[in-house]
């Protein structure tokens, strides 16, 4: 037993689904693509600014 008399429960990380998986990978996705767009207007924005 440890000093504070709380026996320490082993533990299981959490069991992740497939849609949890799912779900990340979009979010990554659709951020990579935002980013993407974002910088390639911006480019567009500055050549045309630049002449």
């Amino acid at each position: 037993m440890s000093s504070s008399g709380a026996e320490a429960l082993p533990t299981k990380p959490p069991v992740r689904r497939v849609r949890d998986e799912v779900k990340d990978g979009l979010a990554v996705a659709a951020t990579s693509a935002l980013i993407s767009t974002l910088a390639a207007v911006a480019l567009t924005v500055l050549m045309k600014l630049a002449g």
